[in-house]
């Protein structure tokens, strides 16, 4: 702290915070974390797990670039579940529990160890901006880079100045609580709220929005009647979402619990609407679509008769349990009611009530891809401070700021990563091209591409990209080459040993194909439907030996080998695709191309194309409004 001058400053130590600071501390900037407390760095404001439908495979894209989140996960689970196995390989999804105080506490232990890095507590009040550059106005633009960020005052009048800034305030900036009527200003419950930063970026010609977000009540254990719920374990399996093969799980694993609303609990809550911020007017701004609360719930599906309720352990040492699936606002005593009507809970007790959060945010159209801001220079968002919620999401957003405010500090090529080589990707371009008007969420539906976007293959779209940057080390990219040639290994020799012996008929037979003759190489017979890699291992010794070799990951490489030779034909349809669509990113649009003179262009996409400003013809198809026929228009213009 001697001289307070650093290339990179991270503001706020939540999901992203710690992905932006590890990976830039790593890959050599001098890195300052400021947090406004050290004792919640990494902290679970909701539910205490990680993964889920698309965000698992964050997580493992996170980890497949040599980002931190999967390996403190990993470290800190106390159940770990694939999602979706009944459906096809592109659905499935991790996801874990994790001990709420030990996730912190290894988020901890691998800032504090990391080169580079260093924490000071303490709050951001205000940015040192610099508005004497000499960026070119460009005739009809509001975004340009009007100011540059040179450092950051704090609550404590200390002042540090940075080649970079990274802000990643979570629901902080402007919070306020609502527990009914009852409203508090903070970013979390107990914690206060961060003042200033929005007034000033607003200032500074920055648009700003409210959001609204939610959790539930916390339970004591020993209030609950577990023998009245339904047992919901964790898979009986040794995987995990990091890559690394020296990663386990290591704590007493549990399991989660499922119970339901009724009718009467319905009643209940239908009777606190009047007091329920959403529903008397306390409330204006969106709150998330796809996890609802449970008046929401009630008022929506009027219906419906139940809700499925899941009661999570928060940790091994702790009798706190999170209701997932009852997040509300209502005053506390409604919420106590409502849940005293559920089976399993009719003698709970709350350790603290659910609350709704406010909070500030800022246009994501006001970002490049990389996560620079659009109006002052050297200035990235990441997180909830993007108009996204979820750790996952947070966490890839931060990496990439993390990586690329780096890259700018020592004038290298930034990372853009593209709509077919991660869900970060698609994640990123949606909020810089589309914008948001409700918290964002990750869903497999978002990506047009997920049949390569799989959980199985990130180490093989990320590592080596990742490899090249200096963020994944030698011995994870070594893991990957390792990988990659067994893979290889394996198809070869599948596809070079025909199926002469007579155990394959009776394999057939076994699996339905009465009446098949065994034909053609074991290749084609692996991409029969009921028949699997370990089948085929069963009977032919070749297979068995390179298998032996594998050690301690046999299982993810005969997975990763099965599921590209069953969906070779998906994969390779969806690659010609992307390809396809890659090709117009290649074309680009000059900076200064002034399209309010271009009366071919309809109305809207002339006022779009020149707010946001894309830089090649693959980013502006992308942004809605701009039409088909606005495009040929562009491709003709660029001479294509």
């Amino acid at each position: 702290m001697a001289d307070f001058e650093y290339d990179i400053i991270v503001v706020g130590a939540g999901h992203a915070g710690c992905e932006a600071a590890s990976a830039a501390a790593r890959m050599g900037s001098r890195t300052l974390l400021i947090t406004m407390d050290m004792n919640t760095i990494g902290q679970m404001s909701c539910n205490p797990a990680v993964g889920g439908i698309a965000k698992g495979q964050i997580v493992r894209e996170i980890d497949a670039m040599g980002g931190q989140m999967g390996i403190v996960t990993d470290r800190s689970a106390i159940q770990f579940r694939m999602l979706n196995k009944s459906k096809g390989a592109a659905m499935w999804s991790p996801r874990s529990q994790s001990d709420r105080k030990q996730y912190i506490q290894q988020w901890i232990k691998t800032l504090s160890t990391t080169d580079n890095l260093h924490i000071w507590q303490d709050e951001v009040v205000s940015l040192l901006l610099d508005n004497q550059n000499n960026t070119p106005h460009i005739p009809g633009d509001t975004l340009h880079h009007t100011h540059t960020v040179t450092g950051v005052v704090t609550r404590l009048g200390v002042t540090f100045k940075a080649r970079a800034v990274i802000l990643t305030n979570g629901t902080f900036l402007s919070g306020l609580l609502h527990f009914g009527r009852t409203q508090i200003p903070g970013g979390r419950i107990a914690e206060k709220a961060s003042i200033g930063l929005t007034e000033q970026l607003v200032a500074t010609g920055f648009v700003s929005h409210r959001m609204k977000t939610g959790t539930p009540a916390r339970l004591d254990k020993r209030s609950i009647d577990f023998a009245a719920l339904q047992e919901q374990p964790g898979d009986n399996t040794e995987e995990t979402f990091s890559y690394l093969p020296n990663v386990r799980r290591e704590l007493k694993q549990m399991s989660c619990y499922i119970t339901y609303t009724n009718p009467t609990t319905h009643d209940i809550l239908r009777q606190g609407l009047p007091d329920s911020p959403l529903y008397n007017g306390q409330i204006q701004s969106i709150g998330p679509r796809y996890c609802p609360s449970i008046e929401t719930k009630i008022v929506t599906f009027a219906d419906k008769e139940q809700h499925q309720l899941f009661l999570e352990p928060e940790g091994v040492d702790s009798n706190e349990y999170y209701v997932n699936g009852f997040s509300s606002s209502m005053p506390w005593q409604v919420q106590l009611e409502a849940l005293h009507s559920v089976r399993g809970l009719e003698h709970c007790v709350m350790y603290r009530p659910g609350y709704a959060i406010e909070y500030d945010y800022f246009d994501p159209t006001q970002l490049y891809p990389t996560l620079e801001t659009k109006i002052v220079r050297n200035l990235f968002f990441a997180g909830q401070i993007n108009g996204t919620t979820g750790y996952e999401e947070a966490a890839g957003q931060g990496l990439i700021a993390g990586i690329n405010a780096h890259q700018h500090c020592i004038g290298a090529e930034p990372l853009v990563l593209s709509r077919d080589e991660s869900y970060i990707g698609v994640l990123i371009d949606d909020l810089t091209h589309k914008g948001v008007d409700e918290p964002y969420r990750m869903f497999t539906s978002r990506a047009e591409y997920r049949i390569l976007l799989r959980q199985d293959n990130a180490d093989e779209r990320l590592t080596e990209k990742s490899y090249r940057l200096g963020l994944a080390d030698a011995n994870r990219h070594k893991l990957y080459i390792t990988k990659r040639e067994a893979i290889e290994h394996i198809t070869e020799h599948l596809a070079a040993t025909p199926c002469t012996s007579p155990a394959y008929r009776t394999l057939l037979e076994q699996q339905g194909y009465a009446g098949s003759s065994a034909h053609g190489s074991l290749h084609d017979m692996l991409m029969r439907p009921n028949i699997t890699l370990r089948d085929i291992l069963a009977i032919d010794n070749g297979l068995q030996d390179i298998v032996d070799h594998l050690t301690d990951r046999q299982d993810e490489i005969l997975d990763c080998t099965e599921i590209n030779i069953k969906y070779s034909g998906y994969i390779s349809r969806e690659r010609m695709a992307a390809d396809k669509l890659r090709r117009l990113d290649t074309i680009k649009i000059p900076a200064t191309f002034n399209y309010s003179e271009l009366q071919s262009l309809s109305t809207e996409a002339r006022q779009k194309l020149t707010r946001l400003r894309p830089a090649t013809i693959g980013d502006a198809m992308r942004i809605p409004g701009v039409s088909p026929n606005d495009i040929s228009v562009l491709l003709v213009l660029m001479g294509r």
